[in-house]
């Protein structure tokens, strides 16, 4: 403890730490005779209490008090004197002195030097409390006035309502002592009052929460909107009385409104659009559908005549045939000329997804059906809503998931994973597959009601080796295609070349020719167009009997069987002799897979 004594005698100084320090307050005496010491050392800080004769000869005890108690008002001050008259002291009790003790009886200064510390630290503590709550105030009025909400406390059996000034503020009075109901039936707009009478009525008597929205008509014509919540207090005394909330949701419903008017403007631009759609569509000439689509082989006619007389129904379509041979651009042709075209195609590609996700896939889940369903999924039949949904590798779906979309197809409904509510489907279906169903049906790998439901109208893709005609032109349309975008020239195409593509049985179909041309064109460096006969596998290239596809089988299962594959190809995953090939199925559903189960296929390349 540090001790500013003022003493023109050192003795006594030193008598009254003696003291002290005899008594077990262990303490540091500065000892000052002047006024310029005393205020100097003041202003240095530190001191826990100050000691002060009251006569010394340049300078007094009650001055001092006077200065300490201006600019040093929270440090105690004892006066330790020989001559102290009873009017004086009480004269410098009254200016702030902490006590006074006589010289001669000097064994007092102990207890009054700790009674003087101890007041200190109760004032200390009680200044601090006193500036929390200060504080808490002024940030609680400041939240109030930010966030446009007031409180209010209305105790029941004496009608006294208190109000903050936020909640005077947004009903516009001045602050007042006294606040009744009327202030808030006079504020009332016309058409709300008698709810909120029936709600003064109600809770004068009731002992419940409420929670009310109305109107407020203020006096310069203006509403406001306000939503007030009161919650049902007792006090110890007994006393009920409600406490809550009153918020100004003024530009809130003003928001709202704005967004109404917005999307009433949104629906009525969007008919319009609808609209103008439907007119340019009746505008365009029907072979436009099948503008992505390139042939003109009789094979090929046959199909476009099939998809020409089933898109403007609702039958659902089984696309077959072997990968690579075009069965997605036939559905989204399907699509684009069916009554649906101006909603949603959606595509499924039932391989690439795991067994146990599939079902969720396609028709959603609810909050918490399984692990890691952390929130409600919408499924992609709830997607395809009104429009078109693309099965791909229908063939691969599991035994599970087959019945649930046999469901879909008879009862035209479906359920989310872990819900119990029915929802209805109004979608068309479009499947596809290069697998034999017949014989898949036959293993029990797929169900034969299944089957038939799907095989509406079936539509079988011709492979390119039996659509040689149209080979010249597939090729100048890729050409075209990559050249403009590796930004080429190529103005012909090679005669040899043209001769060995058409001599090419392609078994990777159009997908096959597809990557060929795009290949040839990254390395073309001139304007005639050439294929490298190394990149044709002639020896894999004639018909044969293709493995059986992966069945659907633990991803345990199909990591194996997929890095086999990997293995025997050195890691090619499309082509005529990569892994895909081999599995007899899509190179990107290969791909999808890969992905899927985490297979690095880049270890498998060989130097």
């Amino acid at each position: 403890m540090r001790i500013l004594h003022l003493e023109d005698d050192r003795q006594d100084a030193e008598l009254v730490q003696e003291t002290l320090e005899n008594d077990g307050i262990a303490c540091q005496v500065v000892r000052v005779e002047a006024e310029a010491e005393f205020i100097a050392s003041l202003q240095e800080g530190g001191f826990d209490v100050i000691l002060a004769d009251y006569t010394l000869p340049s300078f007094d005890g009650l001055s001092a008090l006077k200065i300490a108690q201006q600019n040093w008002p929270r440090v105690p001050f004892i006066f330790v004197s020989g001559t102290l008259d009873e009017e004086v002291a009480i004269e410098a009790l009254k200016i702030g002195a902490t006590d006074y003790v006589f010289k001669t009886r000097l064994a007092r200064i102990v207890p009054s030097v700790q009674r003087a510390l101890r007041e200190a630290a109760e004032r200390s503590d009680l200044s601090r409390a006193e500036e929390a709550l200060r504080r808490s105030e002024a940030y609680l009025a400041e939240a109030q006035r930010l966030s446009h909400t007031g409180s209010f406390g209305w105790n029941i059996s004496s009608g006294e309502i208190y109000w903050s000034r936020e909640t005077f503020r947004i009903f516009e009075y001045e602050p007042v002592d006294r606040v009744s109901t009327k202030f808030i039936i006079e504020r009332t707009h016309p058409d709300d009052l008698l709810s909120v009478q029936k709600l003064i009525d109600r809770v004068s008597g009731e002992r419940k929460s409420w929670d009310l929205e109305h109107r407020l008509l203020m006096p310069d014509g203006s509403v406001k909107y306000l939503r007030v919540v009161g919650h049902p207090s007792e006090s110890a005394s007994g006393n009920f009385e409600f406490v809550g909330a009153v918020t100004d949701v003024t530009e809130r419903k003003e928001a709202e409104a704005d967004l109404q008017r917005a999307l009433d403007e949104i629906k009525l631009l969007r008919d319009q659009l609808y609209k103008e759609n439907i007119a340019l569509r009746e505008e365009i000439d029907k072979a436009s559908m099948f503008e992505e689509i390139v042939g003109e082989s009789p094979a090929l006619r046959a199909v476009l005549a099939r998809v020409a007389k089933v898109a403007p129904t609702d039958s659902t379509v089984l696309i077959t045939g072997e990968t690579g041979t075009g069965k997605e651009l036939i559905a989204r042709a399907i699509h684009k000329r069916s009554r649906r075209c101006s909603r949603a195609f959606v595509t499924v590609n039932c391989a690439a997804t795991p067994a146990s996700l599939i079902a969720s896939e396609l028709f959603g889940h609810e909050k918490g059906a399984f692990t890691g369903a952390l929130q409600r999924r919408l499924g992609r039949f709830e997607l395809a809503e009104g429009g078109t949904i693309f099965l791909d590798e229908i063939g691969e779906l599991p035994a599970e998931t087959q019945v649930a979309l046999l469901r879909v197809l008879q009862e035209r409904e479906f359920e989310r994973i872990g819900g119990s509510q029915s929802i209805r489907a109004d979608v068309r279906v479009i499947a596809a597959t290069n697998r034999d169903l017949a014989s898949a049906i036959a293993s029990g790998d797929f169900r034969s009601d299944l089957f038939y439901r799907l095989n509406v109208f079936p539509i079988e893709m011709p492979p390119l080796r039996e659509r040689k005609e149209d080979i010249a032109t597939l090729i100048e349309y890729f050409v075209h295609r990559y050249s403009r975008k590796a930004g080429k020239k190529i103005g012909a195409i090679e005669q040899r070349t043209l001769e060995l593509l058409r001599s090419y049985a392609w078994p990777g179909n159009i997908r096959e020719l597809q990557n060929v041309i795009e290949r040839s064109v990254v390395v073309c460096e001139t304007d005639l167009f050439a294929v490298d006969p190394s990149w044709l596998s002639f020896e894999s290239s004639s018909p044969r009997e293709s493995p059986e596809p992966i069945a659907r089988k633990s991803p345990a299962q199909e990591r194996e069987a997929i890095e086999t594959a990997l293995a025997a190809t050195a890691g090619r995953v499309s082509g005529p002799t990569g892994a895909a090939a081999h599995l007899n199925m899509p190179a990107s559903t290969l791909e999808s897979k890969i992905r899927s189960l985490r297979i690095n296929k880049y270890r498998f390349k060989r130097p």
